[in-house]
């Protein structure tokens, strides 16, 4: 089968683009794990597909598989990349509106960034490891010092497969240093089982704990990932939090065609 792609990136965050509308791909966890593969496919953080929505108010569905080709819960990079997608496709223009695993999600589109509406957040948990949010996808949230120095690898690991996150099948882990009114951050990922450059839902849950625990004091909170910058806006209430939007540039690196 020839397969044509797409590979865009977030702030770092890559992956591989499919225009499923016609539903010519079947999800296939070997494959899509051998296409995510960056010495033996393509090279990606997931792949992610474009399908018809499932209703007639939105403008598409977005599908989201990790490297390790499973299924997996909200991206929030992956979920910028698509709305560009969708814009170079002509599915939408200025705007869009689409489902993924978590709900609902709207998008703005301007010419150097996507803004794209997060889930509503209720709680902030903290553990003895330190704290616990779901922006989409389930994060651990950690306050360190020396970031660039830190074994992110190993201690995400071992955080990611704790067995406090035992019931959630693991957790994605964050560790963000405060510096200069900004929050730094590194992210173990889940089902990537290793540091990306960048995360979306990790750069909310951080964005979120840092103002909740009086890290960080204002709104919007700047991010600063091995990838490249975000930003994070929300309205706190005494419910939680709402309005939620992440912020960052999503481009397209390049256009092919694979047999697989």
């Amino acid at each position: 089968m020839q397969l044509e792609f797409y590979k865009y990136q977030g702030t770092g965050n890559d992956f591989i683009m499919l225009d499923n509308r016609d539903k010519t791909f079947k999800n296939d966890t070997k494959l899509i794990a051998k296409l995510c593969d960056r010495k033996f496919g393509i090279g990606a953080d997931g792949l992610i597909l474009l399908e018809n929505p499932t209703e007639a108010k939105y403008d598409f569905k977005m599908v989201y598989f990790n490297a390790d080709g499973n299924e997996s819960t909200m991206c929030g990079n992956g979920g910028r990349c698509i709305v560009r997608f969708a814009e170079q496709l002509g599915v939408v223009n200025n705007s869009a509106f689409f489902t993924a695993i978590d709900g609902e999600h709207q998008a703005v589109i301007t010419p150097n960034e996507i803004q794209l509406q997060m889930k509503n957040t209720a709680t902030v948990q903290q553990n003895e490891l330190g704290y616990f949010i779901d922006t989409g996808s389930p994060h651990h949230v950690e306050f360190i010092e020396n970031l660039a120095d830190f074994d992110v690898y190993t201690k995400g690991k071992e955080l990611r497969n704790h067995a406090i996150y035992s019931p959630l099948k693991g957790v994605n882990v964050n560790f963000a240093e405060i510096k200069e009114g900004k929050a730094y951050l590194r992210t173990y990922e889940r089902g990537v089982e290793d540091e990306t450059l960048s995360c979306g839902t990790g750069a909310t849950a951080v964005a979120l704990v840092s103002y909740l625990v009086n890290k960080l004091a204002t709104c919007p909170v700047q991010l600063v990932t091995q990838g490249g910058n975000l930003n994070v806006k929300f309205t706190k209430t005494e419910t939680g939090y709402q309005d939620v939007w992440l912020s960052g540039a999503a481009t397209m690196v390049f256009k092919g065609e694979i047999t697989c």
